[in-house]
């Protein structure tokens, strides 16, 4: 089949499908991009001729950003369990550097994503072309080098013969549980338009089958054993449960076992937040509850999660000098975390295997009288009555209640995620969804875009501090002109609340994160406060908006943007001071050893009485 490059790359990626449980689903949904001259004629060209003949199914959005529409694709792609993914192509030079940004975050939370960035020209027959990295010390250099290590598979198609074999080896990582994340292959703008007879067969419908790994009988032997003699175990739920679709299997095991199940952000509604068994978020921003057990386990089950530095407290929140561990994890690397007896298999395959390895084993833990008494504390910040300004926690709380079982909340830095980890009550598995591997400012209303189009029946909110809402706020014209609704919660709190607050704690006393006009007599940003209207923003890219002062009023707006059939934002300003209860927790950020401020020289003293918790995890005695 003589076709263009470009033309093969989309005639063969709307034949690709995924399989799991019986169940076949399209691997690329769809192609977000933006067009420059490095693709306007390749790929392009290759979608307006898929859409005008019908003859290839391949959808186009046309994005505002490229770092946005990789964010996109990742909400898409995390709402789909994995299973299905987005194609996101761009220009040389900017527009592909742009998804650096997107691809680091993609691989860190093993979300996959296509990524189809322009390159230079193969022949260099006019090089060095507009935009093109010059390295003197070779001539296979460009910008595009910079995705190797934020891509899981990397390749350049400098030849279209060799096309082929790279997007079979891009299909397998996409679809691989344990190696998924970003897949780049760059494209050269004249190899985009070449033509080349294609074997007919790469085009034909193509089934990739998403396996579930059985554990390894003498390994489900070992987990079982260690955790058989746990006195104090405590269970925590990651993203592999969530992605595997583990609840029923998650929900037996704690109902046989009494076993306490804490939650990672990515793993959070695995159990619904009124389970008996469930104790919330564990770690630096979890719950005092999850953390008291973390801190007395003896046996730690960890299942999906890859133990970032929030969820161990930095390596404090294991205080047990016996604590041992059991992974259950789909990928090798994170089983084998703290020197645990690891259980390598699919989430849903070995919780069911362990339930039954487990069978008449029963833990004597205690924790029913503290879920009650924090759930009070809940329900305290939810309705603070903080003043004149209300608090985040109010606000978070008013979209709580308002929230259908399946309507989804977006989040991803600041001082947000923190509290909706801590107080967020989930009860879907797809209802939170905070990127919280990378944290990326500006994440929070793109990615409500790929929420959105993965399953356009749930309400989705995009929750977004003015720090993040000025980062990134283009992909409101995305869903304004592809008519996908997102109700946007604009908190106004002028400058960066998360870290003006971390600032303080480290004695560094707010510097540089609050957005004020620069004080003549000091020379520093302490004057007045900006007059930034973010509302009248958000109404200049299309979408309706509501200004309100109260929380009585706040809750009557997100009635009237459930009701809307269009994106819609609440403005709100917010007391960035306001408290929320403790996490009884730690996180390690190191302070200045020495400083002439006296805040700082407090701060280290307090820093160093923390680092006395901190230890290796090496997973106790061995039998």
């Amino acid at each position: 089949m003589r076709l263009t490059v470009a033309q093969a790359v989309v005639t063969f990626l709307a034949n690709q499908w995924t399989e799991r449980d019986g169940v076949e689903q399209r691997l690329i949904a769809g192609t977000f991009g933006i067009f420059g001259h490095g693709n306007v004629a390749g790929i392009g060209q290759a979608l307006l001729q898929a859409q005008r003949t019908h003859a290839v199914d391949m959808p186009y959005h046309l994005a505002r950003n490229e770092q946005a529409m990789v964010h996109a694709a990742v909400g898409y792609a995390r709402m789909k369990n994995r299973l299905s993914a987005m194609a996101c192509t761009a220009s040389i030079g900017p527009g592909s550097t742009n998804m650096l940004t997107g691809a680091a975050l993609a691989t860190v939370n093993r979300i996959p994503v296509l990524l189809l960035p322009s390159d230079v020209f193969a022949t260099r027959v006019a090089a060095p072309v507009l935009q093109e990295l010059e390295d003197p010390r070779t001539y296979d250099t460009s910008v595009n080098d910079a995705f190797r290590p934020l891509s899981k598979f990397f390749d350049r198609i400098w030849r279209p013969e060799q096309l082929p074999s790279a997007l079979l080896a891009a299909m397998r990582v996409l679809t691989d549980p344990a190696e998924t994340g970003a897949v780049t292959l760059c494209l050269p703008q004249d190899v985009q338009a070449e033509a080349y007879d294609f074997p007919e067969a790469l085009f034909a419908k193509r089934v990739w089958h998403v396996a579930r790994p059985v554990p390894e009988p003498a390994a489900l032997a070992r987990a079982a054993g260690v955790i058989r003699g746990a006195k104090r175990p405590l269970l925590i739920a990651g993203g592999g449960v969530v992605y595997s679709e583990a609840y029923a299997e998650l929900d037996a095991l704690a109902r046989a076992t009494g076993i306490p199940v804490a939650d990672t952000h990515a793993g959070k509604g695995a159990l619904r937040w009124d389970h008996p068994n469930s104790v919330g978020g564990v770690g630096s921003t979890g719950t005092p509850v999850a953390n008291r057990l973390a801190r007395d386990a003896d046996v730690v089950i960890g299942v999906g999660t890859r133990y970032s530095d929030f969820t161990t407290a930095s390596r404090t929140a294991f205080q047990n000098p016996g604590v041992r561990f059991v992974n259950l994890n789909v990928a090798a690397f994170d089983a084998h975390k703290e020197a645990a007896t690891a259980l390598v298999a699919d989430a849903r395959a070995g919780l069911a295997a362990l339930t039954g390895a487990l069978a008449g084993y029963r833990a004597d833990v205690d924790f029913a009288g503290d879920v009650v008494g924090w759930q009070r504390q809940v329900d305290h910040a939810y309705h603070l009555g903080h003043g004149p300004l209300p608090a985040q926690s109010e606000v978070i709380g008013a979209v709580n209640d308002a929230c259908g079982e399946r309507d989804v909340v977006v989040q991803a830095a600041g001082s947000m995620p923190g509290d909706l980890q801590l107080l967020w009550r989930a009860r879907d598995p797809k209802q939170y969804h905070v990127e919280y591997g990378y944290s990326c400012m500006g994440f929070e209303i793109a990615g409500a875009l790929g929420i959105r189009m993965a399953d356009p029946s749930r309400e989705v909110y995009a929750l977004v501090g003015d720090g993040s809402y000025l980062m990134m706020s283009q992909e409101i014209v995305t869903a304004v002109s592809e008519g996908i609704k997102l109700i946007v919660v604009l908190v106004q709190n002028h400058g960066f609340a998360s870290i003006g607050a971390l600032s303080e704690s480290l004695g560094s006393q707010r510097f540089g994160t609050n957005y004020r006009y620069r004080d003549p007599a000091t020379g520093m940003l302490t004057g007045d406060k900006l007059p930034v209207d973010l509302a009248a923003n958000v109404e200049s890219l299309g979408a309706k908006v509501i200004r309100v002062k109260t929380i009585e009023e706040f809750r009557a707006a997100i009635g009237t943007a459930r009701a809307a059939e269009v994106t819609t934002a609440i403005h709100i300003e917010t007391d960035p001071l306001a408290p929320v209860p403790s996490s009884e927790s730690w996180w390690d950020v190191p302070v200045s050893e020495v400083s002439a401020l006296d805040s700082t020289q407090q701060a280290r003293k307090a820093y160093e009485v923390h680092k006395r918790d901190q230890k290796p995890l090496i997973g106790g005695t061995q039998p």
